[in-house]
């Protein structure tokens, strides 16, 4: 199939291009390179989706409307998948206009598209940042999760919302992935796990927060990139659940399902998992809640497992240690 994936310069867009083009599928990738965090690392990844004869690279921004629909005329996708937002809960508290412009404009954007081309299936990434206050545990897609925390998870949210009424409007099928927390080789540099690594090797203190109490739903990549291949094949159809208890939309052939572990790991719990696979002690700079977090996170996984037959799983012992693998090898470390 031909795909058109917003993102592809990312940590979970270069995983999912990587697995699609392995299977001979066609393409095309779209990123901005935007300097959130080193560039460098961005263009590593693409490199390698380069390699492949399959891969069509687009360096745009989602905001520059006509040169994205000149891309999406090129591309002539089956599938759309929008992974590509300005991610972060912390940097909305310093940079909230790039949430603004990414993440609705560059939203907005892609679903004018969607809506033009009409595609098999459009999917779109949203996080569990959304559940924000809710206080139920495990987070199940069904809560109404309207009191999200930070400017990050409110944009998310609102993406939500804006592709349900297209799917409404226009008959897009569409499936809104909530991750939770996904790790792994080549992952973010602002994330949790990178950010340990690079410190506890260069003997430096790291800060954690929430004085070690909260708990994550650590999901590893490849477990990520296993639930959207399979979700591709299952396009929600209007009036038609597959389960009882599915999420699909009364109005639209839209989805909500979550992609996460399933098994919430304590922060500590994760460092000392570092350490192991480090040989080195981490230094604890013991923090207090930072705005806009959440204390805990859990997915529900139920739904995902009923329409693909699949749940991630892989161990967090397993997954840190893959990423400190990657980390030392990419790094020389």
């Amino acid at each position: 199939m031909r795909f058109l994936i917003t993102g592809t310069a990312g940590f979970i867009g270069f995983h999912l291009a990587r697995r699609l083009l392995a299977q001979g599928h066609v393409v095309h990738g779209v990123d901005s390179f935007t300097p959130y965090y080193d560039v460098n690392l961005k263009h590593a990844r693409h490199d390698i989706l380069e390699g492949s004869q399959t891969f069509v690279p687009h360096a745009i921004t989602l905001e520059d409307d006509s040169a994205l629909r000149e891309v999406a005329a090129m591309a002539e996708p089956e599938v759309i998948i929008h992974l590509a937002a300005q991610a972060g809960v912390r940097y909305s508290l310093e940079k909230p206009r790039a949430y603004v412009d990414a993440n609705l404009i560059g939203t907005f954007n892609v679903l004018e598209i969607a809506r033009e081309v009409i595609p098999r299936h459009l999917l779109f990434a949203s996080t569990s940042s959304i559940y924000g206050m809710d206080t139920t545990s495990p987070f199940r897609e069904a809560s109404s999760a309207d009191h999200p925390l930070s400017l990050y998870a409110a944009t998310k949210k609102a993406g939500e919302a804006m592709s349900h009424a297209y799917s409404h409007l226009w008959n897009i099928p569409t499936t809104v992935a909530r991750f939770f927390t996904v790790y792994g080789p080549w992952g973010r540099p602002d994330m949790a796990l990178f950010s340990f690594v690079a410190a506890i090797l260069d003997g430096r203190p790291i800060d954690i927060y929430g004085e070690g109490r909260m708990t994550r739903d650590f999901t590893y990549v490849d477990d990520v990139v296993e639930a959207l291949v399979r979700l591709i094949d299952v396009a929600p159809v209007a009036g038609k659940p597959v389960i009882e208890g599915d999420t699909l939309s009364p109005a639209a052939p839209w989805r909500l399902v979550n992609i996460g572990n399933g098994s919430p790991v304590g922060l500590l719990d994760f460092v000392a998992a570092i350490e192991t696979h480090l040989g080195r002690k981490a230094i604890l700079n013991l923090m207090p809640m930072q705005a806009g977090d959440v204390a805990d996170t859990a997915a529900d996984t139920d739904l995902l497992k009923q329409l693909t037959g699949f749940r991630p799983q892989t161990p967090i012992d397993e997954g840190v240690r893959a990423f400190v693998e990657w980390y030392r090898s990419h790094n020389r470390r």
